[in-house]
């Protein structure tokens, strides 16, 4: 593309005017964009041509007590009632006694794959026999770890097929994510694996499907706390646990209950400055870890209670990556007081649970519609030009008439500016 080449090496001027003129965007977009921009050079830090930041909205979900502890949780998405239903979820919590959350280890996976193995049960007893070995020069590799108490833990090797091994690789990397550290280790025990072993390697990365880093989180609800309307306590609890059995049945079901966890859990981890891509891939691959894909969540009547679990391999970190420079993350982790990566974790888990008891509350009662469609109504009265004095009024108007289409709306509009 004309003007394209070794865009990444020009400033950020120089881009923009490579916009204007190829693309021909008008004085009002290149505003747009430059008024979006807060700081190009912390844009080009972090991705590669870099032109401005895309903006979505922050809220606060509230009512989240961890271990005894409340928060208050930043959350980042762009869907209306998120952050609404997390915060409902918790209050509902909240009339039991809070979540409780538990780690007992956290350590990050990483593995070399050995190629073309023609001798297997002798590769893996010589491994075996230097595992003390390449832990150490796995330490090596990244001394400053050791120095905090962190390192590599332990290596075991998995058989793929009769010519592919897996070497896996554990190391506790203290508050942070870890991913650079990980594959930098792993890079320097599969080179001495190459060399003395004399074997082929693939390849050598991290895992996300972190199962080393397992979160459980647990919560009991009286089921009094459940009713309304026309329907009690216990008929909402019991169909929440059919909700539940539902999604560990059918995995239709199963990929929409576990995308409403992840509503939460992805909003979190974006605003702490987490990788929420990692997040969503460890989720859904611990989803099907029997084979099947279930329901990531599993909600129980136990006699006038309703009980709540779910595990989730969880690796955040809480310094490192995007935390140390992007200046929204330092606030919002200053919001949510955490001391550690394990306490965060705990947080964005039990977020997750929250959110789930939310949306299956909802579709048991009142359906998912009635709140959501009340934002989308409002969203949709935004985006046809009503002024904020105007959106709560054209909203209760569209609710009367039954109407949510902008064809509707603008009529509606119409009329209330002539009236």
């Amino acid at each position: 593309m004309r003007g394209f080449g070794k865009y990444y090496q020009k400033s950020w001027e120089e881009r923009l005017a490579i916009l204007r003129d190829t693309y021909r965007l008008d004085d009002e977009d290149l505003a747009q964009i430059k008024h979006l921009t807060s700081d190009p050079t912390l844009g080009d830090t972090m991705i590669e041509n870099f032109i401005t930041e895309y903006e979505i909205p922050e809220g606060l979900a509230i009512n989240y007590v961890v271990n005894g502890q409340e928060y208050l949780v930043p959350m980042v998405t762009e869907e209306p009632s998120v952050i609404a239903a997390a915060s409902n979820g918790a209050r509902l919590v909240k009339a039991g006694n809070g979540f409780h959350a538990e780690i007992k280890t956290r350590l990050m996976l990483g593995q070399i794959i050995i190629e073309n193995v023609t001798e297997m049960e002798e590769l893996v007893q010589q491994i075996e026999q230097q595992k003390n070995h390449l832990l150490e020069v796995a330490n090596q590799a990244h001394p400053s770890i050791v120095k905090r108490g962190g390192g590599a833990r332990w290596l075991r090797s998995r058989v793929l097929a009769d010519d592919l091994l897996s070497v896996d690789l554990a190391v506790d990397v203290q508050e942070a994510m870890g991913a650079n550290m990980l594959n930098t280790m792993l890079e320097k025990v599969a080179s001495e694996i190459q060399l003395t072993l004399h074997q082929d390697i693939l390849m050598s990365i991290l895992s996300n499907y972190a199962t080393e880093s397992l979160v459980t989180v647990k919560t009991e609800i009286p089921v009094k706390a459940l009713s309304k309307g026309q329907i009690s306590g216990k008929q909402a609890a019991q169909k929440i646990q059919q909700a539940s059995r539902l999604a560990q049945l059918d995995q239709y079901r199963a990929t929409t209950h576990n995308k409403g966890i992840m509503n939460g859990i992805d909003a979190v981890a974006i605003a702490s400055g987490n990788d929420w891509r990692a997040l969503e891939a460890g989720a859904h691959s611990y989803a099907a870890r029997d084979g099947h894909y279930r329901g990531l969540s599993q909600w129980k009547v136990a006699g006038e209670s309703l009980v709540g679990e779910m595990t989730l391999p969880m690796p955040v970190g809480s310094v490192g990556g995007s935390i140390k420079i992007v200046p929204l993350v330092k606030i919002n982790h200053k919001l949510m007081q955490i001391k550690n990566a394990r306490e965060l974790a705990m947080i964005i888990v039990s977020v997750g649970l929250g959110q789930n008891l939310a949306a299956l509350y909802a579709l048991v009662t009142d359906g998912i519609q009635r709140g959501h469609m009340r934002l989308q109504l409002k969203s949709l009265a935004a985006s046809i030009g009503a002024t904020p004095t105007e959106i709560p009024k054209l909203v209760k108007r569209l609710e009367e008439k039954g109407v949510r289409d902008s064809q509707n709306a603008k009529q509606i509009l119409e009329e209330m500016r002539k009236d």
